[in-house]
């Protein structure tokens, strides 16, 4: 059975920076079974309700401003799969979570920056589950354990955002040994909490978690870390790590 993943994307630049954590995720890919495909949740694909990616051959979407141009041509052309679309929105429906195709959504950064990594051959089917933010943690912990069972079946499941995000607060020239405390501190609460799988204080984090709202101003760069551990098993750390000093880039591993 594959694992769950939350992987940290950190800047879209990972594509062309990979830094200490391309090639963890390089790693990642060649260790694991291959997948027969990836479902993934982006905290870049914010919705009002669950929507489920159903276009057979979705663009790469750069969506995002003032990056170098290079950035610009990185293509992932990766396909999609429109039965399993069909199969996830069906899973979801079951599991009294109303979801429904969206066959024209292209892949936002948060897909293709991490799978460009891991999997650069851009050759394994990819369908996308937007992200209703507003229904906070319980909700992406809900939509992980409503699919959870796709392990089962070769389906790598991963949600992709990040463990600290505030850019306000970036040093965009210090190195990767310079981390700020207080992201720090927020980081290693966070991995207690999973290691001892403490669902109420992770639900309840923006409250109990030291330097909640410093490290995630708004939440929908952790809410991906919710669906991963709901769709998954045993906690484990893959990969930690900083950068610009405040940015976290950890990779965890659910089962």
């Amino acid at each position: 059975m594959l694992p769950s993943l939350f992987i940290s994307h950190g800047s879209p630049m990972l594509a062309l920076e990979p830094g200490a954590s391309g090639p963890a995720l390089a790693r990642m890919g060649a260790e694991l079974p291959r997948p027969k495909a990836i479902v993934i949740v982006s905290a870049h694909w914010e919705s009002q309700e669950l929507l489920v990616s159903s276009h057979p051959h979705p663009e790469t979407w750069h969506d995002f401003g003032g990056f170098p141009r290079a950035l610009f041509e990185v293509q992932y052309p990766a396909p999609g799969n429109q039965q399993l679309a069909a199969e996830v929105a069906e899973l979801l429906n079951a599991n009294d979570l109303p979801a429904r195709l969206d066959p024209q959504r292209p892949f936002d950064h948060g897909v293709w920056v991490p799978l460009s990594l891991m999997y650069p051959q851009a050759d394994i089917p990819v369908v996308q589950v937007s992200l209703p933010s507003r229904g906070g943690p319980a909700l992406q912990t809900r939509v992980g354990r409503a699919l959870a069972s796709l392990r089962e079946h070769g389906i790598l499941l991963i949600g992709s955002g990040s463990i600290t995000h505030n850019l306000r607060e970036l040093d965009w020239h210090a190195g990767p040994e310079s981390i700020e405390p207080w992201a720090r501190d927020f980081r290693d609460w966070m991995i207690d909490k999973l290691a001892a799988n403490d669902e109420t204080a992770l639900h309840d984090y923006r409250q109990q978690a030291p330097n909640a709202v410093r490290s995630h101003p708004s939440d929908e760069h952790l809410l991906p870390l919710y669906f991963a551990r709901g769709a998954g098993g045993v906690f484990s750390v893959a990969h930690q790590g900083f950068t610009m000093g405040a940015l976290g880039m950890d990779i965890y591993r659910f089962g």
